[in-house]
This record gives C-alpha cells, structure tokens and sequence, in this order.
C-alpha cells in the first residue's frame, strides 16, 4: 500500500508540470526553438500577440466555438473572444492558446488562436 501511494506522488510530481496552462513564457528556455519565429510573427488586430503577454495552452475543456465565435475560460470567468483577437492562420502546436491581459482586474483575450479539440 504504501509503494502504491509514492508511486502515486510521484506519477502526480512528473505529470502536473504538463497539465499547467502555461507554455509561452519567454524566459530563454524557448530561445533556440524552431517554432520561436512562428510565435513571434503571430498578430491578431490587437497587435503583436507575444510582445506585452504570455500565451498560455488551454484544455479543450477550457474553450469552445459556437458559429466561429469564441469563448475561453480564463481565471475562473467565461470570457467571450472578440472576432480580432482570433488569429486565423494555421496553427503548428495544434493545442489552443491565448494571450490575455487584464481591464479593471479582469481578463481580456488579445489573441486566441482555436486548437483541433482532440
């Protein structure tokens, strides 16, 4: 029993880093990684999406689509994506991310980019 129980803390140890929401941060880990040029060339009609914000993966659970308009679960609020946040091109990591900021301490979507949902 107890064997089970460590194998367990450690299965959560080595599996909670992957299920975080966060995976643009510019902290230099990303610097020699081919899709770098692809994350900084991304601009929705809010600008350059990696230039002010972080982008983060959201679980499929996270977002959904309704006639091709967007919302996102960010930070406990369903926020609805506005049509010029939605980054149109094709997306190489095939998970859906956002890059958000925040008005009057709520969060607001400045790109979003839609993930395949599989």
């Amino acid at each position: 029993m107890r064997l089970a129980g460590a194998c367990a803390a450690i299965l959560l140890g080595l599996t909670l880093p992957l299920a975080t929401s966060a995976l643009a941060r510019d902290d230099g880990r990303y610097a020699n990684s081919p899709l770098k040029p692809w994350f900084e060339s991304l601009r929705s009609e809010y600008g350059q999406c990696c230039s002010d914000a972080d982008g983060y993966v959201v679980a499929d659970v996270d977002w959904e689509s309704d006639k091709g308009h967007y919302r996102v679960h960010l930070d406990e609020e369903w926020v609805v994506v506005p049509d010029g946040a939605v980054i149109t091109e094709p997306n190489k990591i095939g998970r859906a991310m956002v890059w958000k900021h925040y008005i009057d301490g709520h969060p607001r979507v400045r790109c979003f980019m839609p993930g395949s949902m599989t």
